[in-house]
């Protein structure tokens, strides 16, 4: 019956105006023929007839060696691509195969020779290679023997994929499948931000963004303009927001929401903001100097974004990972040391002065599911609440494929919303141990497990943020924990989370 179909095919695809190209970008394709032919036909004057067999897809009855398994592919002009295939035979002692592709353009074929491979008798080998295709109407690859135009052989395993990075702009958008739930979104850097494609990708997938760094302190506090200004005044500061104008220019331009992170950090805050003169061997300053330094920073921060941002930056982290994992106390900092152990509380009540009216104020943190630090969090947010400074809860979600639990996360996610306060899913990945299928689909599990929780919490939930977006530019990079691999391609990780609110049966 498939020898049949596929002689059907082959004379349909005769006929005037028949044409078998995608009709979406091509983004890359693969195939072990254990789904049937998957578009492949066999390419002769009628006497060749393909058929998918255990060990791939076959050709026999060819007549002459262009007679050949080809398909049709819509690759774009100018893209480098690169491909392979395998290859068997077995009737003579060796064979030459050739990849070989046909274009036309306003009716006239023509044809490029691809790669070329010798193939003993009965031993699977493989050809590869690259190419970039020129400009035409449509593309045919096939698979050819130089001479020995009756012999048949097998193909499988065959892999064509663009060179370097290909946006799909055919992927279901996350901000569009979770907008009945919250907010979805994505950290980004400086360096991706100035790469066009990608931001149009990621404003397609995401409607709220986050700055990986370029809010943190040691980015937006000018250290040489303070260490002049502190020569008057110690309490004056200074700041500048080039690093992260780019994102916010982009996100203003495009009607996408910003998470501000962050404003009061043990990292990446310089040791020099603590010290007298901003000195790097400056004595450490007294607890009201640095309430007011801090109390400056906090007003010039806000004051630059409404001036300049009005409404773009919906919410912020004032204070980032102030808990102790060991026994849920106060981690020890510069913080500590010189403003004191109420320094959290401080923060968000300067924040809350100069917040504009409707900015969202969190605490945001990681490991919520794990005791002691979860009672140590819990405790935090208690003070806070007391005061009337805080609305909600960041909770970092850095996971990996076998923790936590969901059951840990629930309780968790139960804990924290009872008290009332918003929950931003601030930092989500997944880390695994290899590339591999089997990891990969236990990362999609997970992630699928954890979007369960989410939807079921959707009520006090108001964004699920995803801490980058291809797995090399992520900081776990060599665990693999985004959605996308490092050529933006979708993984099942992508497709597992659309599923929990999209299921394929319905």
């Amino acid at each position: 019956m498939r020898k049949v179909i596929a002689f059907i095919l082959l004379v349909t695809m005769l006929l005037p105006g028949f044409a078998l190209a995608e009709a979406t970008p091509f983004v890359g394709y693969s195939s072990d023929f254990s789904q049937g032919f998957d578009g492949w036909y066999a390419r002769s004057t009628g006497s060749a007839v393909i058929e998918v067999t255990e060990a791939g897809l076959r050709i026999t009855g060819r007549t002459d060696s262009w007679n050949s398994p080809g398909r049709d592919f819509n690759f774009t002009p100018g893209t480098k691509y690169e491909f392979s295939v395998k290859v068997l035979q077995s009737d003579v002692p060796s064979a030459e195969f050739m990849v070989s592709m046909a274009h036309s353009k306003s009716g006239l074929e023509s044809y490029e020779n691809l790669a070329k491979v010798s193939a003993p008798k009965g031993a699977w080998v493989t050809l590869q290679g690259t190419f970039i295709p020129d400009a035409y109407d449509n593309y045919i690859l096939y698979v050819e023997t130089v001479g020995n135009g009756t012999l048949d052989f097998t193909i499988k395993d065959i892999e064509v994929e663009p060179v370097g990075i290909v946006y799909d702009p055919s992927l279901p958008s996350l901000a569009e499948v979770y907008a009945p739930y919250f907010d979805f979104g994505v950290a980004m850097s400086k360096t991706q931000v100035n790469d066009t494609k990608r931001m149009e990708f990621c404003a397609g997938q995401f409607n709220i963004m986050t700055h990986e760094n370029e809010l943190k302190p040691d980015s937006v506090l000018d250290m040489n303009a303070c260490r002049k200004l502190a020569e008057e005044d110690e309490t004056a500061v200074a700041v500048h927001f080039d690093a992260a104008k780019p994102m916010l220019d982009f996100c203003q331009e495009n009607g996408i929401k910003v998470h501000g992170h962050t404003l009061v950090w043990h990292n990446q805050t310089p040791d020099t903001f603590f010290r007298e003169g901003y000195s790097s061997n400056g004595a450490y300053v007294s607890r009201e100097v640095m309430l007011a330094r801090l109390d400056n920073y906090v007003r010039l921060v806000f004051e630059y974004m409404e001036a300049n941002y009005p409404g773009l930056i919906v919410s912020w982290d004032v204070v980032n990972e102030a808990i102790n994992d060991t026994d849920g106390g106060l981690r020890e900092s510069n913080w500590t040391r010189v403003v004191g152990d109420d320094f959290v509380n401080r923060a968000f009540e300067i924040a809350r002065k100069y917040a504009p009216e409707g900015t969202l104020l969190f605490y945001n943190d990681y490991s919520t599911p794990y005791e002691p630090k979860l009672t140590g969090i819990c405790n935090l947010l208690d003070s806070l609440i007391a005061d009337g400074t805080i609305d909600g809860y960041g909770f970092q979600a850095h996971y990996a494929s076998n923790t936590p639990s969901a059951a840990a996360v629930r309780t968790a996610m139960e804990r924290i919303s009872g008290k009332g306060l918003r929950i931003r899913v601030s930092e989500m990945d997944i880390t695994i141990g290899t590339n591999t299928d089997v990891d990969f689909a236990a990362q999609a599990e997970k992630y699928a497990e954890m979007f369960e929780v989410f939807v079921e919490y959707a009520d006090y939930i108001d964004s699920v943020q995803v801490w980058g977006l291809t797995d090399d530019r992520s900081w776990r990079s060599t665990q693999y924990p985004l959605l996308f691999d490092n050529k933006c391609k979708a993984k099942p990780a992508f497709y597992a989370i659309v599923e929990v609110v999209q299921p394929e049966d319905e």
